[in-house]
């Protein structure tokens, strides 16, 4: 689902092998599709994917030694861990220096992770970093139909209106309603419609923020 919220992210995935640079970072809230873009390209690339605990346990031959490639999931969680930097700053020269590349996903910017190894942080920082931004309505309705249909419960156009004029606006947001009301639904054995709705979203706008946009 590409749009304004995203294409930035997706034509830096689809313009691989052609990165200025050994890295890129993409970043954005929760559930906002990084892991997605992630496995897509670790797809395409070939590459391993690690998320930042893996580096406690694993050293920097083995993450390199099969694969050019590698994706880091949540690359924020390596600041401030001493060995973790030392792992993936390590990682880092071992693939640039084979002319690989690496993804990292992250919640925040390179610039606003606590770094303490200077030549890291350099590194990092020298990166291209895209965001993924809120959804705009466009997506969020079809991530709300997708995940609707993935649990197998028809809803109408107006029920995806009412619910994207209404939910805080993010990914995560969607995951929440969509599990709230199927079970609601299958708890009053009711059908998805407007009223359903009615009732859930407070429910639900007690984790998060319940928006009304005209």
């Amino acid at each position: 689902l590409v749009s304004q919220c995203n294409v930035d992210a997706v034509t830096w995935v689809d313009r691989w092998p052609e990165w200025p640079a050994p890295g890129l970072v993409i970043w954005g809230p929760a559930a906002s599709g990084k892991s997605h873009l992630g496995r897509v390209w670790r797809a395409r690339a070939g590459a391993l994917m690690i998320a930042a605990d893996d580096l406690d346990h694993r050293e920097p031959p083995e993450l390199v030694e099969e694969v050019g490639a590698l994706y880091v999931d949540g690359a924020d969680r390596i600041a401030g861990d001493a060995r973790r930097e030392r792992v993936i700053l390590h990682v880092y020269n071992l693939i640039a220096g084979q002319g690989g590349h690496i993804l990292f996903s992250a919640r925040t910017p390179p610039g606003r992770w606590v770094i303490e190894l200077a030549d890291l942080s350099s590194r990092l920082n020298a990166l291209p970093a895209v965001t993924i931004a809120p959804p705009d309505d466009a997506v969020l309705g079809a991530v709300l139909l997708k995940l609707f249909t993935d649990r197998q419960l028809q809803v109408g156009v107006d029920v995806i209106q009412f619910a994207v004029t209404r939910m805080e606006r993010s990914f995560e947001a969607a995951e929440r309603l969509v599990t709230a009301v199927d079970t609601a639904a299958l708890a009053s054995q009711r059908r998805v419609t407007i009223p359903l709705l009615s009732e859930v979203l407070p429910r639900v706008a007690g984790t998060g923020q319940q928006v009304t946009r005209p």
